[in-house]
């Protein structure tokens, strides 16, 4: 089972006070160049995977998808989802992404924003997405940036000459890596670029567009904080087609 990290108390009380949390959509700023690689959403039927409070599907339905279902393991994160629902369209259900399962051909975009780090068997659930989704069905996915989850250490540290860098930890050393953020004890499966990719080849997709997300200029004078996400990319994003 997936570690449920959301429903510790000391995290979910950290996590809800982060941006994105409160600001929504909006307060994620990898959000713009995620929504681009998004296709039309209008009469799709669309699943959210690691759906935490439930912010894309409310966004999905309001821009035209047909119906919209929220996926997650967290009941923290389905309890402020629903509280903040009122569309029917929407609909939310508990599931481990280690072990779900979802009906043949059922969805035409599968979603997925900062949870698939969590997982370990990224296999199985590739399987199952590409089921689920109808021919051409498309699959959008954000996970931190193997970068990001190479490292061992919490933060950022002090080099020789005074500047700050980022230390990468045996990047090729893939499995699980545990971190104190928010709380003590988070693991997250730390994989390469070429695993992600590779995967999504093996399983029958084809890969529409990488981005190796990091903010632009005009992002930094807008939110001067974000900075020192230039000096390594804390994100990638990858979307990808089901073949067949």
């Amino acid at each position: 089972m997936t570690q449920n990290i959301y429903d510790n108390p000391e995290f979910f009380a950290g996590y809800s006070c982060l941006g994105r949390s409160i600001q929504g959509l909006d307060g994620a700023a990898e959000w713009p160049a995620l929504r681009a690689m998004l296709p039309e959403l209008r009469g799709l039927d669309v699943v959210d995977l690691g759906c935490g409070f439930g912010w894309f599907c409310v966004w999905a339905c309001e821009h035209g998808a047909a119906r919209v279902l929220g996926l997650d393991v967290s009941e923290n994160m389905l309890a402020r989802a629903r509280a903040a629902t009122s569309d029917p369209a929407v609909s939310y259900a508990r599931a481990d992404l280690e072990q779900f399962d979802l009906p043949a051909a059922s969805f035409g975009l599968a979603y997925s924003s900062l949870a698939l780090h969590y997982v370990e068997n990224l296999d199985r659930l590739l399987d199952t997405v590409r089921g689920a989704l109808v021919p051409g069905g498309h699959l959008v996915f954000s996970v931190e940036h193997p970068i990001y989850t190479a490292p061992t250490h919490p933060g950022w540290v002090i080099d020789t000459a005074g500047g700050q860098t980022w230390p990468v930890d045996n990047y090729l050393i893939e499995g699980p890596r545990r971190t104190d953020w928010l709380a003590n004890g988070v693991i997250k499966r730390h994989r390469t670029v070429a695993h992600y990719l590779n995967a999504l080849l093996r399983h029958g997709f084809v890969i529409a567009h990488v981005e190796e997300w990091g903010p632009d200029e005009a992002q930094v004078a807008k939110r001067p904080e974000l900075a020192i996400e230039r000096h390594r990319p804390p994100f990638l994003l990858v979307s990808a087609t089901r073949a067949g």
